[in-house]
């Protein structure tokens, strides 16, 4: 601390300077904050005072530096000194714009800037500068598993960026089911008719890439390692054994087509039957000519039945829609009618879904006399050498049957995502999925899945980004998708994965804190070995070492906190984030005696969709209680409960958190941050109870970045009730 200087400046821009009182919000800072410089400035992100700042940091010799003034979320490239520790005081949307207007609130509103002020520098007394990660691993080479238009159009993209790649196919060859397709879906003008696939053009450019080697018939049977140092083991079926070192991982492993056989009501099995992808087939040998059945039959009629074994509510098929199907079976439907304009061609759907410029393409099938019926097939039966479709006519309401020599059902796509660790083994499936990463991790051999079996990634925020930091899904294995979705994915992935191995290089957190230079640092010696830190993680960036201590990769953190939350001894910190630079701020502030009738409400805000939504409010200029002091945290998963036990002790009134969204559709950006909070806080009642108050004192809500009304409305409420409960009785004892 010796060699530190810590220093304050004051922003009065923004109207700030004509409410408060900057000499007494100077004074804090320099007597209670011990700052040792103290700066205030008209216009503090104008060049004329980030200058200051510089020039302080330079000649005066400055290594922290508290700016109070805007949200820590505005002016970040002004106020952005990479030599020194820097804190925010956020007097601008958290005090000005949410505080009612007029002299008779002119004395709350400054409390709460001087409180501000307070816990800004409490909290950069307690930080460190962020030196990044001390284990950098400069591997950039980029590995894809699986060559279908997925993985290959991730590969082209890596490549033609100046990243070598490897793909891993366990096919003799590349190309996946998109080779194996007769044309594919328009994606460019003209929209109205079937186009090539391309696929061999694509396959080329792949194979003679400078910058791309492939491994055919190849599988992948150890995955160890982390962003910038993942050692893969490829085994090959020659029997040979090959280990890469990789930067980053795509996993492009596709998808396999649900089993007709299991509709054996929409006549699954029956040789008139056949799903979306047996028809491509026939289609090729067709060769554009007449589509003939697999016993030779030349088709004159087919039947195709939408939504097969899809968006079932029963829970024996699949839930979701695939997304591709209505699309794809128009394209098949004009092979028919492009061949033989005579055959009669019927597809029976319940809702047609066709996205982008599907209209042009719906249209042009129906002019070339493909029939459209609003229908829901219940079953489907043999009728001498042809099929009987049975269904309900959702138009003229009335049961109906047709014959059709061939049945053709949209099944949907089951993506390949290997061994679901999220499930026990009594509830996998009786045909267990092979691996597909064999990763070595102590968390289980493939990525987590959602409930669908779909490969887990942050389908709203951070797509392609999955549990496993620096390993990303992309194409159907993730979500149902068409080709031309696909290729959007992949390049998405290729862009992620470029990014983690250039964050890998220089010691910085991947996502969703890009660039974060802070690590984990655990105290060994106070380590109570409980392995919380170690089984809480969402990310698998903590293992243990021979004697059950953790230990941290830090490439695969994402810089949550969640470990320092969990941690019940509180060993675990970062430089700039920490049980103490919290905790500091909670202990700062000059809390009003049992009688003021001015109660203090913490409220511990995600950073991520809370304290958006409160920048937010105030913007909107919602106004809500002048009592409540907000703490941005990482992650409410961050949350250690000492920091509600010190704020209690401490005499504050009432606790709130606001969180992401928790559950299958979680919104939370570090995926189980939210619901750990939910769960360790479920336990804090008894804290409550031996301190003899109320379990209201703490509530937790689930917050959407768009909610900045609604988080006025919930502060408001909350500080409506502290007022019903009353004054926390531990003032008496502060």
């Amino acid at each position: 601390m010796a060699d530190n200087k810590f220093a304050a400046y004051l922003c009065a821009g923004c109207g700030l300077g004509e409410v408060l009182d900057y000499k007494a919000l100077e004074k804090i800072a320099l007597k209670e904050g011990k700052m040792q410089l103290v700066r205030r400035h008209d216009f503090l992100c104008s060049a004329e005072g980030v200058q200051g700042i510089r020039d302080d940091i330079e000649k005066e010799g400055v290594t922290h530096v508290m700016i109070a003034g805007c949200s820590r979320r505005a002016k970040t490239e002004a106020f952005h000194f990479p030599t020194t520790a820097l804190a925010r005081a956020n007097l601008r949307e958290g005090v000005l714009w949410i505080v009612a207007a007029g002299s008779a609130h002119d004395e709350v509103r400054q409390e709460m800037a001087d409180d501000y002020v307070r816990m800004g520098c409490a909290e950069l007394k307690k930080m460190k500068l962020p030196t990044g990660n001390p284990d950098r691993a400069a591997n950039k080479r980029i590995l894809v598993v699986g060559g279908g238009i997925t993985g290959l159009t991730a590969a082209v993209e890596a490549a033609e960026t100046g990243y070598e790649v490897l793909v891993v196919e366990k096919e003799q060859q590349l190309g996946g089911w998109a080779a194996k397709l007769y044309q594919r879906v328009p994606f460019r003008e003209p929209f109205d008719q079937p186009q090539p696939t391309a696929m061999a053009e694509l396959i080329a450019r792949v194979v003679d890439h400078p910058r791309v080697s492939v491994y055919l018939g190849s599988t992948l049977a150890e995955t160890a390692g982390a962003p910038g140092r993942f050692a893969v083991k490829i085994a090959q079926e020659s029997g040979t054994v090959t280990q890469e070192t990789v930067g980053a991982i795509i996993q492009a492993s596709g998808f396999s087509t649900y089993d007709i056989t299991r509709l054996p009501e929409l006549g699954g099995g029956l040789p008139g039957v056949v799903d979306q992808a047996g028809l491509e087939a026939l289609a090729v040998a067709g060769k554009g000519g007449a589509i003939q059945r697999a016993d030779g039959r030349v088709v004159q009629s087919v039947a195709f039945v939408q939504c097969a074994g899809q968006r079932d509510e029963t829970g024996a098929h699949l839930p979701y829609c695939s997304g591709h199907c209505c699309a794809t079976s128009v394209k098949q439907a004009m092979y028919f009618k492009d061949a033989n304009p005579d055959v009669d061609t019927v597809v029976l759907y319940t809702d047609l879904r066709l996205p982008g410029m599907g209209e042009d393409f719906y249209r042009s099938a129906q002019n070339k006399g493909v029939t459209f019926t609003k229908g829901k097939v219940s079953k489907v039966t043999s009728q001498g050498d042809a099929c009987s479709v049975h269904f309900r006519d959702l138009i003229l309401d009335e049961d109906v049957s047709i014959n059709a020599d061939l049945v053709v059902l949209a099944t949907g796509q089951v993506p390949n995502s290997g061994v679901n660790i999220d499930l026990p083994d009594e509830k996998q499936p009786e045909v267990k999925p092979i691996s597909i990463l064999n990763l070595n991790y102590r968390q289980g051999k493939d990525l987590p899945q959602l409930k669908a079996g779909l490969t887990d990634s942050h389908f709203i925020c951070f797509p392609y980004e999955t549990r496993r930091t620096g390993i990303y899904a992309a194409g159907p294995v993730r979500r149902p998708m068409d080709m031309a979705q696909a290729t959007d994915d992949a390049a998405g992935a290729a862009l992620k994965a470029i990014q983690a191995v250039e964050n890998a290089a220089q010691g910085r957190a991947a996502h969703p804190r890009s660039g974060d230079l802070s690590y984990p640092i655990v105290r060994l010696e106070g380590c109570t070995q409980c392995k919380r830190c170690t089984v809480e993680c969402p990310f698998g960036a903590i293992d243990e070492d021979e004697r059950r201590f953790p230990v941290f990769n830090e490439s695969r953190c994402r810089r949550c906190g969640t470990c320092m939350g969990a941690c019940p001894v509180r060993v675990i910190s970062f430089e700039n984030y920490s049980v103490d630079t919290v905790g500091s701020q909670i202990k700062s502030l000059d809390m009003p005696d049992e009688f003021s009738e001015r109660p203090r409400i913490l409220l511990l805000a995600c950073e991520n969709d809370a304290y958006p939504a409160l920048d937010m409010a105030g913007l909107s200029r919602s106004v809500y209680s002048a009592f409540v002091r907000a703490i941005p945290v990482r992650c409410l998963g961050s949350v250690n409960t000492i920091w509600l036990t010190d704020a209690l002790n401490g005499g504050w009134d009432g606790v709130m958190m606001m969180g992401c969204k928790r559950g299958d559709d979680y919104q939370c950006h570090f995926v189980k941050g939210s619901e750990l909070a939910h769960y360790r806080m479920s336990k804090i009642d008894d804290t409550l109870k031996q301190l003899g108050l109320e379990k209201e004192r703490v509530v937790s809500f689930e917050v959407a970045i768009t909610d900045s009304q609604r988080v006025a409305a919930l502060i408001n409420d909350y500080a409506a009730t502290i007022k019903e409960l009353g004054m926390s009785p531990m003032k008496g004892f502060n």
